[in-house]
């Protein structure tokens, strides 16, 4: 078994999975990636049983719209994995696993082209040279594109035209894809990112390599909507997750519920029950106004070997009183978000640093706080 230690010295740019787990304050951590960001309700339930059994019970949804088991011992991580393999959850090819980073749109419809491109990037993965390990793709084809803003390096999106456009992470304008062959295109940018040094910059948006003239466009996305907030959708109740976290029983609880079919992820820490009715669940948010769902956190000391300081009972102190976002780190990576927020609170050496309009590997404004201060500068003391 291959499991990476998270300490320091750790490298950046490698990403667990269930192949793959990460050893994390509470045990292994195992990351499972639905095809299509969807469970169906069996599939749902048996996960939430299998974490309860082989793990601590605690489910983690992550920026990729993926799922994260926690708590799992090493004794235990061989029979998870067979039981995830089993549910068709998780590639028994361990590469081909390690190659699955696909985000997709989570609003799809069956037989769209979201749903079309993903499948068959997905039977055809094997094509592609081999890329670094957080890099992924992101299929976003519906009418606008739902997840313009997250973090993806090759991308297919909806253009304002109307279009199909191929666009690199970083670049704002894409170039139009002709139907049929937007996968040619994808396996053509990662094989140019290859020959072009990509792999030592690690994510296309760092790469600073000029695009070759095929893939140079003038076409923007199609303006991206609102994030999905929790309550009533199209055939789904939306709900919100602290952190991104939720008990497995509380899952469990959900999905058993009569005339539920499906689970879908969504990058915002909100969880798309499909054919549910909206009800109160102890533990989730069904309020779009709660201000627990501006807030991104890691888990912190202790979970996390690499935090310093607490996070979590922070972050919901300070929730209340922050306007816009607020990113509570236990340390400079930034694992929660690695987009710039309204205010911004990093652990080093057992204290909090605090910024403002930044990243947490940013220049702090003040250093070396404690829990009482950060409260008191931001009005919540």
């Amino acid at each position: 078994m291959a499991v990476r230690a998270q300490g320091e010295g750790v490298i950046r740019g490698w990403c667990p999975d269930a192949w793959h787990p990460m050893a994390a304050g509470d045990g292994l951590l195992m990351r499972v990636k639905p095809h299509l960001g969807r469970m169906s309700a069996t599939q749902a339930v048996a996960l939430c049983e299998a974490a309860l059994t082989h793990g601590s019970g605690l489910i983690d949804l992550t920026r990729r719209a993926n799922l994260q088991i926690r708590g799992v011992s090493e004794a235990q991580w061989p029979a998870l994995l067979e039981c995830l393999c089993t549910l068709s959850l998780v590639d028994r090819d361990g590469e081909r696993e390690g190659r699955r980073n696909i985000l997709v749109a989570p609003e799809w419809q069956a037989g769209d082209d979201t749903v079309r491109i993903a499948n068959e990037l997905r039977d055809r993965l094997t094509e592609f040279p081999q890329l670094p390990g957080k890099v992924g793709f992101v299929i976003d084809a519906g009418e606008v594109s739902a997840v313009a803003c997250e973090a993806g390096d090759f991308r297919v999106e909806r253009g304002c035209d109307g279009t199909l456009v191929l666009r690199a992470d970083g670049r704002a304008e894409g170039v139009r894809l002709t139907i049929g062959r937007e996968v040619d295109a994808l396996l053509a940018l990662a094989r140019w990112f290859v020959d072009s040094g990509g792999v030592q910059a690690k994510r296309m948006v760092r790469h600073g390599a000029p695009l070759p003239v095929w893939a140079m466009g003038d076409t923007r996305p199609a303006s991206s909507p609102a994030s999905l907030a929790p309550g009533e959708g199209r055939g789904h109740v939306a709900y919100g997750l602290p952190f991104g976290r939720i008990e497995a029983r509380t899952l469990l609880a959900l999905m058993q519920r009569l005339g539920v079919t499906g689970l879908r992820l969504t990058p915002w820490r909100v969880l798309l029950v499909e054919g549910a009715s909206l009800l109160d669940v102890p533990g989730l948010l069904t309020d779009p106004a709660d201000p627990l769902l501006r807030v991104d956190a890691c888990p912190g000391a202790p979970t996390c070997p690499q935090a310093s300081v607490e996070t979590r009972d922070l972050a919901r102190q300070l929730a209340p009183v922050v306007r816009g976002r607020l990113h509570v780190s236990g340390c400079a990576k930034g694992c929660a978000s690695p987009l710039p927020a309204d205010v911004t609170v990093t652990g080093r050496s057992g204290r909090y640093d605090l910024a403002f309009g930044a990243r947490a590997d940013a220049e702090p404004l003040y250093r070396g706080l404690d829990s009482a201060e950060i409260l008191a500068r931001l009005g919540a003391s």
